[in-house]
């Protein structure tokens, strides 16, 4: 596969091909997600899919954490590149990861401690409780290793490598699946079983993948092709920089806030759930896991967006962007058409993956009326991703992180105010509602232009 750039290739196919392998590899990695609950549900049982459901929302918490860091590191790492000034790209690197590898560790002490006392104020239901607090105490202890893969897969996208985390997805995905099977069928472990094969998996794909970025990085060193001189001053000594952190921090904390906060509405959404019983919660886990694969490919196209929007405004080239924008809307609407003729042919027969033979009707029936009801509405994620992806590129954070708060604001209102009334469907009601407004505002923000004259960095001393 050709290796385009983002600089001077034509936009829509620099955008999909540097899209194409965060999509396979982020595909793979919730196939491995999925294959937790397809392992547990049909080797285990439906409590144990349900503990693994409850387990999952808490655990996406610090995940987004994670990449809304690695937003904050990938937008500085790809503007310097863009510009050229590859000595203090590499700075901001090693910045990073020195930075988020000690939050790594102080939330996943945090997480350890406090999971059990969470999981019951969400009022996670009785029978699965203590499986749940096993699976997210193993998780917790290898969230270091977790985070950093996260951070290190968005350092890698930012230097206009999209290839590496797939080819460690695959490795991890493959792996995964693996000690799954070992865990849970060989030793009998159970949903610790999967909790290990999990951390097991990602930590060693972290280690592959740091060694590998430390390559990489001292590639631009060797190849003579540096355009900026601080490799030969101080910058070219340099590990950490507070001023880089600095900026990095204006836009990884408003991302790691509305990440994280999203994560923790979709907890009380979750609580909602929890509330209709453990067979409603192993059905809406089975949706949702569906759910998070198909919008795969729309986070990789904002995420491309955003990495493109990065690197040219760099080279101080907004009109690119806009011309990048338009392209990616055909990509998200041609993804938008396929996931809705799969769901819409085959969306019985995924929930089967997920449910074993003699669990109840309503665990069955809850995954396949989530799915038949959400295969219309991917194109508004679509829209959204791409629109976030250039105020992310830019910085420009504070309406994205508005827009993304009012998204969350409206499906917690509404599962909580019409739960009662509408049922569990309240719940995914709520979904396109939410990702339909953060579209609507961002796109006006994204009209006045003022994203394109956004100055994050400084490439003279």
């Amino acid at each position: 596969m050709k290796k385009y750039d983002m600089l001077k290739d034509d936009p829509g196919k620099s955008l999909f091909f540097f899209a194409l392998p965060m999509i396979l590899g982020n595909l793979f990695q919730q196939f491995y997600n999925m294959a937790d609950s397809v392992i547990v549900g049909q080797c285990v049982g439906e409590d144990a899919l349900a503990a693994v459901g409850a387990s999952y929302s808490l655990t996406t918490v610090f995940i987004m954490i994670a990449i809304g860091g690695g937003i904050g590191a990938s937008v500085i790492t790809s503007q310097y590149l863009g510009a050229g000034a590859y000595g203090k790209m590499k700075v901001s690197v090693y910045t990073a990861l020195i930075s988020f590898a000690a939050v790594s560790v102080v939330l996943g002490t945090f997480g350890f401690v406090m999971c059990g006392r969470i999981l019951t104020a969400l009022r996670t239901p009785g029978n699965i409780l203590d499986d749940a607090v096993l699976y997210l105490r193993i998780y917790f202890v290898g969230l270091p290793f977790l985070f950093m893969y996260n951070v290190l897969s968005a350092v890698f996208n930012a230097l206009g490598n999209s290839r590496t985390p797939l080819y460690l997805l695959l490795f991890s995905s493959v792996l995964n699946i693996f000690l799954d099977l070992f865990t849970v069928l060989s030793l009998g472990m159970g949903v610790a079983g999967v909790a290990v094969a999990t951390v097991t998996a990602q930590g060693i794909s972290a280690v592959i993948s740091f060694l590998l970025l430390m390559k990489a990085l001292r590639k631009f060193q060797d190849s003579g092709e540096t355009r900026d001189a601080c490799l030969s001053g101080a910058a070219g000594r340099q590990i950490y920089s507070m001023e880089m952190l600095g900026s990095m921090v204006k836009i990884a904390i408003p991302s790691m806030l509305q990440q994280s906060i999203v994560s923790i509405g979709m907890l009380l959404v979750q609580s909602v759930v929890n509330g209709f019983g453990s067979s409603v919660l192993a059905g809406y886990t089975s949706g949702m896991r569906v759910e998070s694969i198909c919008i795969v490919p729309m986070i990789a196209a904002g995420n491309a967006m955003s990495t493109f929007t990065a690197q040219n405004l760099g080279a101080g080239n907004p009109d690119r962007v806009k011309k990048g924008y338009i392209t990616a809307y055909g990509i998200v609407f041609g993804f938008a058409a396929l996931i809705l003729a799969v769901l819409s042919l085959f969306h019985g027969q995924i929930i089967s993956a997920f449910i074993e033979d003699g669990s109840s009707m309503e665990a069955f029936a809850t995954g396949d009326t989530y799915l038949r009801f959400i295969r219309f509405f991917f194109v508004f994620i679509g829209v959204k991703a791409i629109t976030d992806g250039v105020l992310k590129g830019a910085g420009d954070v504070v309406v994205f992180t508005l827009a993304n708060l009012i998204n969350l604001g409206i499906r917690v209102f509404v599962s909580f105010r019409f739960a009662g009334i509408w049922g569990v469907e309240a719940v995914w009601y709520a979904v396109p509602m939410g990702w339909g407004v953060n579209y609507l505002i961002s796109f006006l923000w994204f009209l006045n232009g003022r994203w394109s004259r956004r100055k994050l960095i400084h490439t003279q001393d």
